[in-house]
């Protein structure tokens, strides 16, 4: 039997799965948590990969080991391989207004979308650097290097042999703002327009291509960002759309083509099997139902019943849940709101469905944004720690006017990573073909009534310091 391990370093955590490469089994499992915050050492994330790595029993008999890892993140290395300053995350907005910058700068959104198959925004590691080179130009000329997370992960498990060894993927690089998934090149002169430099950035592998072996004689797989290793987790076929609700939330699907959306709704990005993964991601998800749960104090299974408890629409009372500025709608500076507020509605109850269907309808204008780009929706598979929620499973489909689909509960990110090892150990056109287990099927009337409320309310919310 030859295993294989996939990780899901994302922004709460480090996860580990070891499974049989051949069928999927799970052997074991491990996890540790990550620092919080917006901008993280990547230290951490290394020092959290051990600790899951012993939890999980240890590595030494895995044949390959593959890297799924949070998108975007910005990390900064000089010429001996050394971190420049703390990685700023997908979900820092301090370089808002470097990404309206760069768009007036090229001539506007179709511009960048005939480039890079993206409008960027603050998430973009492209909008980062212009950041760093504005507001900390010291740091900025220590810069020789610039990669993603999960290629700074696989770089260093490869024994940080050197920055020129620094590998990445298509669905990840497709991420950064200077690569063109439809060309399958750098555009480096984007990172130029941004960094006012070009750093030396990572070789661009293929599916199952290898990125090198650990110390101990494992080999590496690609890797990708961590949207790419859930479709490749859940197996995602066309007519699916991927639905994860996890620090952010994201409605993606996998095509033949490579959208091209100028409003910057949808990300044209790749996925890491070669072919494309159109996504609309929002801000704010799971952490929706945390600071709902904080707020009611109650845990999350006491949440999700209380939901269940009100009607749908929450008898009029709407939560905005753009608690960390919003990416979809771009509003980085936008805040929450909660509307339609009466004594009727001041329930815990209320509240607590309204937190759901908040989410989800966030979601759901994601969905209808892929849809525009004409990406067929049959079915939606849920996915993250979000889905957990009883409520989540039962209001969704409801929201999204679709059935529902939970995969058998696991870490779709690892799994995904860990397919993707052993498709590296055991060749082939494609990934291996594992069924992990049963799914469920949630399926409810579409209530448009929610959507309509929740589109009102939304409009009100302006971006603040825009």
């Amino acid at each position: 039997m030859s295993l294989v391990a996939g990780v899901d370093s994302s922004t709460q955590s480090c996860k580990i799965v070891i499974r049989d490469a051949e069928t999927g089994r799970l052997v074991r499992e491990g996890r540790a948590a990550h620092p919080d915050g917006t901008e993280v050492h990547p230290d951490a994330w290394w020092t959290a990969f051990q600790e899951a790595a012993e939890q999980a029993g240890g590595l030494d008999d895995v044949a390959a080991i593959a890297v799924g890892a949070q998108q975007h993140g910005m990390v900064c290395l000089d010429e001996n391989g050394e971190v420049v300053r703390p990685a700023l995350l997908w979900n820092d907005t301090r370089s808002a207004k470097a990404a309206s910058d760069l768009v007036k700068e090229l001539g506007g959104t179709q511009a960048w979308v005939d480039a890079v198959n993206s409008v960027p925004v603050a998430s973009f590691t492209v909008t980062k650097l212009r950041w760093l080179a504005e507001h900390e130009p010291e740091n900025a000329a220590r810069v020789r290097a610039v990669c993603l997370p999960h290629d700074w992960l696989t770089w260093k498990l490869a024994g940080a042999p050197g920055i020129e060894a620094i590998t990445t993927d298509r669905g990840d690089a497709s991420g950064t703002g200077y690569w063109s998934p439809a060309a399958g090149r750098y555009r480096t002169d984007l990172l130029k327009l941004a960094f006012g430099a070009t750093p030396a950035v990572p070789r661009v592998l293929g599916p199952a291509e290898q990125a090198g072996t650990t110390p101990g004689g494992a080999v590496l797989g690609p890797g990708t960002g961590d949207n790419m290793a859930a479709a490749l987790g859940v197996g995602a076929k066309p007519g699916d759309v991927v639905v994860s609700i996890g620090t952010s939330g994201t409605a993606f699907a996998v095509s033949d083509t490579p959208a091209a959306d100028p409003t910057g709704m949808v990300a044209g990005f790749a996925d890491a099997t070669g072919r494309f993964l159109p996504l609309a991601c929002t801000l704010n998800a799971a952490r929706v139902l945390d600071a709902a749960a904080a707020i009611l104090g109650v845990d999350h299974n006491r949440l999700a019943e209380l939901a269940l408890q009100a009607p749908p629409g929450a008898d009029g009372l709407v939560l905005v849940p753009y608690l960390e500025g919003e990416r979809t709608p771009n509003k980085p500076n936008a805040t929450g709101a909660l509307h339609g507020l009466r004594l009727a509605t001041s329930t815990p109850a209320h509240l607590a469905r309204a937190a759901v269907e908040g989410m989800l309808c966030a979601l759901a204008d994601g969905l209808d944004a892929l849809v525009a780009q004409g990406v067929a929706v049959r079915r939606v598979l849920l996915v993250g720690g979000g889905s957990r929620s009883e409520a989540v499973r039962q209001i969704a489909p409801a929201i999204f006017g679709v059935p529902v689909v939970v995969p058998p509960e696991g870490e779709s990110v690892a799994d995904g990573a860990a397919r993707q090892a052993a498709w590296v150990v055991l060749g082939g056109e494609n990934p291996p073909q594992w069924t992990l287990g049963e799914t469920r099927t949630y399926e409810a009337d579409p209530t448009p009534a929610v959507r309509e409320a929740y589109a009102r309310a939304r409009e009100l919310v302006t971006d603040r310091l825009a």
